[in-house]
């Protein structure tokens, strides 16, 4: 009988050397391999991750895995198939949602885990367990101009709780763009200007990381004043520190500028 397994092969933060040696040997034995790369955007290619696989890798986009996860599945049904994933993969909702389709119609479906933005985000010395919701800031004409509202009520909701906030920055691989963190400033100053809440005053002090888990990585710790004098290769994350603990605050003193 053949195996009918989709795997959801977690490949980590920047390259196909961050792949654990389980993740190459699921790779390796899979009758076929299928990879995104919008999730968590990796400096790889098609022909490195074949290199180190050796076999083909079949690129998806967002539509294919949202749209089109048809095929995905019917090759499944008598088949291993790999869906490599940066990051780890059920950070993002979409893979949730293609694994419930995937249970729905019998089909055996199993995980190799990896690091992702929501665990070395610890590397800042904040406690991973003072995260509150996570809030994405989008470029503005995917908002028709407008500004996201949301994206400060849950960053005042969690603020008030104690919460830290990750704020995670929009990108469109399709263009090869990335929001940059001077933007992302510059959307959450414009916000603070509208609601008058206080919470992004010129005293608040931020965190950048930059790059985690890349050789020329930063984290970065101060004032948006400061912070938006420096330059921060994406992919790029913003962090609102709530009260800090007495360790959290010794920690990113290190990280000060």
């Amino acid at each position: 009988m053949k195996e009918m397994t989709l795997w959801f092969v977690s490949i980590g933060l920047a390259d196909e050397k961050d792949m654990s040696i389980r993740a190459l040997e699921i790779a390796k034995r899979a009758h076929v391999v299928f990879w995104e790369n919008y999730t968590q955007p990796l400096e790889t290619t098609k022909k490195k991750l074949e290199t180190i696989i050796g076999k083909e890798v079949v690129p998806l986009t967002r539509k294919d895995i949202e749209e089109g996860y048809g095929e995905i599945l019917s090759l499944a049904k008598d088949k291993e198939v790999a869906l490599l994933v940066g990051g780890d993969a059920f950070c993002a909702t979409t893979h949730t949602t293609l694994r419930l389709e995937a249970l729905r119609r019998g089909i055996e479906t199993k995980v190799v885990h990896s690091s992702s933005i929501f665990s070395a985000i610890g590397e800042t010395g904040l406690h991973i367990y003072k995260f509150g919701a996570v809030a994405t800031i989008p470029f503005p004409e995917r908002t028709g101009g407008k500004l996201p509202k949301s994206v400060y009520e849950v960053a005042l909701k969690n603020f008030k709780n104690g919460f830290h906030t990750l704020f995670l920055l929009d990108i469109d691989l399709e263009t090869n763009r990335f929001l940059s963190v001077k933007d992302a400033f510059k959307i959450l100053k414009e916000l603070e200007k509208s609601e008058r809440n206080g919470l992004f005053n010129n005293d608040t002090k931020w965190v950048v990381v930059s790059r985690l888990g890349f050789k020329d990585q930063i984290i970065a710790y101060g004032t948006i004043g400061k912070l938006v004098r420096l330059e921060f290769k994406p992919p790029s994350s913003i962090i609102l520190p709530a009260k800090l603990h007495f360790t959290e605050e010794e920690y990113l003193k290190y990280f000060e500028v």
